[in-house]
């Protein structure tokens, strides 16, 4: 869609990122030629988490977390286990962070390393967050249609209903 104003100014009320982008400016009179220029307009926007894979993977095997933000500027990545942060050096775990994408990579996959992970993009306008799972084979998963992908075991339920039932 395009915008076109007649006037010195061109005025966008309620920019959305989807109109970043080249725009050009025509000044012509009645002496000389047409003078045109172009503006780049960036729009800034916090980051949404536009795709999070979880995987499943046996034990000894390499496994890969990943996790895609789109955000101006770009996002920075952290990512959490059970409410702590990784640190890039741990033993066996690589963090690969590109600016609109962020794995997490286990070289040598063990039962420890099974759950859920978080991940956490911001920017200086804010910050969005997605749960992701690590997962053993055999565990049945379940996609959802937001920005983040489980997996778990399905005979948990019944169990959790049962403990709770047992406790009234």
């Amino acid at each position: 869609v395009g915008f076109v104003s007649e006037d010195e100014y061109l005025e966008i009320q309620g920019i959305t990122r989807e109109q970043s982008g080249d725009y050009e400016c025509s000044a012509s009179n009645d002496v000389a030629a047409p003078v045109v220029r172009r503006v780049k307009v960036t729009v800034n926007y916090p980051p949404y988490i536009s795709e999070a894979k979880g995987t499943g993977v046996p034990v000894g095997q390499k496994g890969t977390l990943q996790c895609e933000a789109s955000a101006v500027p770009s996002a920075e990545f952290q990512w959490y286990k059970d409410d702590k942060r990784l640190i890039e050096g741990k033993k066996g775990v690589k963090v690969e962070n590109r600016p609109f994408l962020s794995k997490l990579i286990f070289f040598n996959v063990s039962e420890h390393d099974y759950g859920n992970y978080t991940c956490v993009a911001s920017n200086k306008l804010g910050h969005t967050n997605a749960s992701i799972m690590l997962f053993g084979p055999g565990a049945v998963s379940e996609v959802s249609n937001g920005t983040s992908r489980r997996a778990g075991c399905v005979w948990l339920l019944p169990l959790l209903v049962l403990h709770l039932l047992l406790k009234f």
